[in-house]
């Protein structure tokens, strides 16, 4: 969780109380934060001929961005507390009524696409809030930005650029400006030549575009540069402690974080502001697709949750209007609905952490305080395995115990290893794959265990033989009917590579495997009639005995083994019969592939038509 260092006083002088560490503490727990350390006793440095004064560490949920900033701590306290309504944020017209403009070129595409403005008005900054200002830039950087890969913030002073402003992507020689507390023009080359040797910091943030055709950048009416996102602002535009009024502006790679990101900033610093909690936004205007959008969005989310379900997680009994009373203290706005059992609540953008119902009824929780709670009878479970891992792990042992190695290669592979390799043809109905592959050995989730297993014994081949190694884990198959998409199913795989072709070994760990999962092995004679031929009524007699059998597997169709080196294992279970998996000698052409010189006898068996 981050940790938010306050001073101490200036805490207590806005939440209009002093408190005891214990006290505070006592405060912090109530509300679900925590106190992490108080300073006030602590050899605290000296800057400037002056000690330090001493700071409240405030440890604070990771998803609770409005309280990273001392303005954050000290409004959720004061509504906490009933000393402060919530405050109603709301977008004003500038005194023109025309909103300002960003207008957004086609090539950002390449690059960073997405762009969103806000402006504060006759903000009033002291140095601590100018330093509060920019450190919560900083928190949103380091945490819901993912260190600038999907956000990046730029704040200016809007009294020395002039807008429309336009968002760019140019080749890095073609943009040029004076960076940020510099003094020397450059080229955007240049530039990421001279901070990869001179600024630690901003080092770490050039890999981001670093090797992109073209820079994201973003232009005045008068072509000044105002910042090259994500790395680094204009001199130009800088605010300090005289700017009155701030454009602020966040391009990203993610709309949602992009919207909480701009909506973070705008609510916490609109306290400083002469009109108090009023943002003028900005209109983004679209080159290559023509829409236009009106940012920030400080409209309200309403969600509609019942009083049953909030006093049934709770074990309370409180009306709807007892329970409106409880979120207000949460800085939410909730009424009685028409409906007796449904209460709707109104979540302002500074809650971006309430995402369903079962946030808003923690809230309720912490309003009523979970010491409070009644105690609620808990039915005692004693901790199991699942069914299929049970039987994945006495698969386990018994390979083990019969001298036989595991592994466990990665679940991704090659669109090549899971098919061609193989000698399968992919109708592409059967894999997953992945949307933007990294590399090419990971593009697909694997359908079949056969490739990981070949894979370990080419790595390990010049290894003494035979080497004979096994895995029980998943693969993935697609499948529309379910609302994934997709679905695991446990596999058990084999497979033996030495000088002899070792099909008898797999022959007889299959038979040893099924012995321990209780299942007969069923003869021709119990299955097929005497002077018969293999067909439907064959089936029809195996399905008289809970057991397995072998049939013969058409080589011209399934090519991944050794013409009449392969038989296919069917089980029937309860009168009902299924294919359950394959075994034989690998095909030449796939030992090829897989640069193995002696012959492979592998095995796979679907495990969880047993269950």
């Amino acid at each position: 969780m981050p940790t938010i260092s306050v001073d101490k006083y200036d805490l207590f002088e806005a939440l209009g109380q002093k408190y005891t560490t214990e006290e505070f503490e006592e405060l912090c727990f109530e509300f679900g934060i925590e106190l992490d350390e108080d300073t006030e006793n602590e050899d605290r440095p000296i800057v400037n001929g002056q000690q330090e004064p001493p700071t409240l560490k405030i440890e604070i949920p990771a998803n609770r961005y409005d309280m990273l900033c001392f303005e954050g701590i000290a409004l959720m306290l004061n509504i906490f507390r009933g000393k402060t309504p919530t405050p109603n944020f709301r977008l004003t017209t500038p005194a023109s009524g025309e909103l300002h403009t960003i207008t957004v070129r086609e090539d950002t595409m390449k690059v960073r696409p997405l762009v969103a403005g806000a402006i504060l008005r006759n903000v009033k900054f002291t140095q601590k809030t100018y330093d509060s200002f920019i450190a919560l830039q900083d928190k949103l950087h380091q945490n819901l930005a993912r260190q600038r890969t999907l956000v990046a913030i730029g704040t200016h002073d809007l009294d020395t650029v002039k807008g429309p402003f336009t968002y760019e992507a140019l080749p890095p020689k073609e943009i040029e400006f004076i960076p940020l507390n510099q003094t020397k023009k450059m080229n955007a080359e240049e530039m990421m030549q001279f901070y990869e040797k001179e600024s630690k910091h901003l080092a770490k943030f050039l890999p981001i575009i670093k090797d992109k055709p073209v820079y994201p950048v973003i232009y005045d009416a008068n072509r000044v540069v105002c910042s090259m996102p994500p790395i680094i602002n204009g001199d130009h535009s800088k605010i300090t402690l005289d700017s009155k009024n701030v454009l602020i502006e966040c391009t990203a790679t993610d709309a949602t974080k992009l919207e909480i990101v701009i909506n973070m900033m705008v609510t916490m610093f609109s306290v400083y502001s002469e009109e108090q909690f009023t943002v003028e936004p900005v209109k983004v205007l679209s080159d290559h697709n023509g829409q236009t959008r009106i940012t920030p969005n400080l409209s309200p989310r309403i969600e509609k949750v019942e009083v049953d379900y909030l006093n049934n997680c709770l074990g309370l009994q409180e009306s709807p209007e007892t329970i409106c009373e409880l979120l207000f203290k949460m800085a939410l706005s909730a009424k009685p609905s028409s409906d007796k059992n449904i209460i709707e609540i109104s979540i302002p953008p500074t809650r971006a952490d309430i995402l369903q119902r079962c946030d808003i009824m923690e809230d309720v929780g912490i309003a009523y305080g979970f010491n409070k709670l009644p105690r609620m009878s808990v039915n005692k479970t004693v901790g199991a395995p699942l069914t299929l891992n049970k039987l994945g792990d006495i698969v386990r042992l018994e390979c083990g115990m019969a001298g036989w190695s595991e592994v466990m290669p990665l679940i991704l592979c090659s669109h090549d290893e899971n098919f061609a390799w193989l000698r399968r043809h992919d109708d592409g109905k059967t894999a997953v794959r992945l949307a933007n592959p990294k590399t090419q050995e990971y593009q697909i989730v694997r359908t079949s265990l056969l490739p990981g297993l070949l894979k370990t014994i080419r790595e390990n081949k010049s290894h003494s033989v035979p080497i004979k190694v096994f895995e029980t884990s998943d693969v993935v198959f697609k499948d529309e009917s379910l609302e994934r998409k997709a679905r695991n199913e446990r596999h058990f795989s084999a497979a033996w590579y030495g000088r002899s072709s070792g099909f008898e070994e797999v022959h007889g760990l299959l038979d040893r495997v099924m012995l321990m999962l209780r299942q007969a092995f069923l003869t021709r004679e119990e299955g097929i009639k005497s002077g018969g031929s293999i067909d439907f009524k064959v089936v029809e007699n195996h399905q008289k005995r809970d057991g397995y059998w072998l049939e013969p597997i058409d080589t011209d169709k399934e090519q991944t083994f050794f013409p009449g080196r392969a038989a296919a294992i069917y089980l029937s279970i309860g009168g009902k019969a299924a294919r359950i998996g394959e075994f034989g000698i690998l095909h030449p052409e796939v030992l090829e592939k897989f640069d193995l010189k002696y012959p492979v006898s592998t095995l796979e068996v679907n495990l969880e038509v047993f269950l």
